[in-house]
């Protein structure tokens, strides 16, 4: 059985993460009226490689029902659990764990390469399903960043307008730590101008932007993100 100990400290992790999620949706709505955009264009993305399956799945109970993971076998582990939600797969994905990470996710966020690319799209052929992606962006040129150069996006048109199965929806960037969030915009702005000019290549829209963490979160929106990944600022003051 569950102890009193236990059920307390779920009680106590739960009202924490309300209490965190209301203060980051005050700041995601200001953000949005500073762009001018609508709330509702945003979806937060709950990164929760940094806490238990048991905190996880508190979120749906709190309003969340788009999750993140960075490592497929986290992924495994928590979606075996925490159901009727929908899981992003936003870390690097090695081509021998796709076979088991497909059936669990609603969208990639982290294809990184042309081999990458390729993988997914047979595996979804032979599942006989379609999956939302969206290609990594190494925008801020850091070498120990997986992606695509910006140069190398605008050569991608013609292998991506023959994918049946992989729908390519967007891009997705991770900036650079900075310890004033403004510096991150020009990495952000480079990303929507990417997005944009990939969508003029295949002749259709591109709706997705993946960007923006805990610290740089409000700069992404202004600059068009419609899906933010928070992680330490939802579980911040949480324990396992």
């Amino acid at each position: 059985m569950e102890s009193i100990e236990t059920r307390t400290s779920m009680a106590d992790s739960r009202q924490r993460i309300a209490d965190n999620l209301a203060a980051v949706e005050k700041r995601l709505s200001a953000a949005c009226r500073r762009a001018g955009r609508a709330r509702s264009e945003v979806t937060l993305v709950a990164v929760t490689k940094t806490v238990s399956t048991e905190v996880a799945a508190l979120l749906p109970e709190l309003g969340v029902h788009h999750l993140g993971e960075s490592r497929p076998q986290e992924l495994w582990r928590k979606a075996a659990v925490v159901t009727n939600v929908h899981w992003h797969l936003i870390g690097h994905l090695q081509r021998n764990k796709i076979e088991r990470s497909l059936p669990l996710i609603e969208c990639i966020h982290s294809v990184d390469s042309l081999r990458l690319l390729e993988a997914l799209e047979q595996a979804c052929r032979q599942a006989s399903r379609t999956l939302d992606a969206l290609l990594e962006v190494n925008a801020s040129r850091e070498e120990t960043k997986h992606g695509f150069t910006p140069e190398d996006v605008s050569g991608l048109a013609t292998k991506l307008a023959v994918l049946k199965y992989v729908r390519i929806e967007g891009l997705m960037t991770m900036a650079a730590y900075e310890e004033d969030p403004e510096r991150t915009r020009p990495t952000f702005a480079a990303l929507r101008k990417l997005r944009d000019q990939l969508a003029t290549e295949l002749g259709r829209p591109l709706p997705h932007l993946s960007m923006g963490m805990s610290n740089d979160f409000e700069i992404a929106v202004e600059e068009g993100a419609t899906l933010v990944r928070l992680g330490t600022i939802l579980f911040e003051g949480i324990e396992g």
